[in-house]
């Protein structure tokens, strides 16, 4: 016997197993999921019917459809977070915690090492290797000529390995 209900018109009568048999189908060639179509069959049935109760429906079944719809949408992303498992082909360009870390630490020990260096030589190193100013250009500004730059440089990075060295850092990009 179908269940039936009264619709908003006098006399019209809704075709409920119809309707539930339709989603049902529409949802199984969607999703192949058998379990799913009958889940999402009943929930759209007992919207529809609530919705029946308070408002004039012009298309139960284009309602059902987009019920059926939205339901499959959240059936899916519910079982996604549930499920724990991450998909492992999405790259993150986002560095790894362990890699922060270690920037962090060794930008503390470069800033330190600057710091205790003679001032002289942690303005060549800076203008050099942070400024990329050429050693013809530092030289000028300081009254220097371009070998005494060459020699600041060449003992800051001293300075700079040997601090790294202590730290426990290896320094990427010489």
């Amino acid at each position: 016997m179908p269940i039936t209900t009264k619709a908003k018109s006098p006399g019209e009568l809704e075709d409920w197993p119809a309707i539930r048999e339709a989603i049902r189908r529409y949802v199984r060639t969607r999703t192949g999921r058998a379990d799913m179509a009958d889940d999402i069959a009943q929930d759209v049935l007992l919207r529809l019917i609530a919705l029946r109760e308070t408002q004039a429906i012009g298309s139960i079944f284009a309602l059902a459809f987009r019920i059926a719809d939205n339901l499959m949408v959240d059936t899916n992303r519910r079982e996604i977070r549930q499920s724990g498992d991450l998909d492992e082909d999405w790259p993150c360009d986002a560095p790894s915690l362990d890699r922060v870390l270690d920037s962090r630490r060794a930008v503390e020990v470069l800033s330190s090492c600057l710091r205790r260096m003679p001032p002289l030589r942690r303005e060549v190193i800076i203008r050099r290797r942070l400024r990329q100013e050429s050693c013809r250009a530092i030289g000028n500004d300081l009254s220097m000529s371009s070998k005494a730059v060459e020699k600041h440089i060449t003992r800051g990075l001293v300075d700079l390995r040997q601090a790294f060295e202590r730290a426990g850092i290896e320094p990427v990009g010489e």
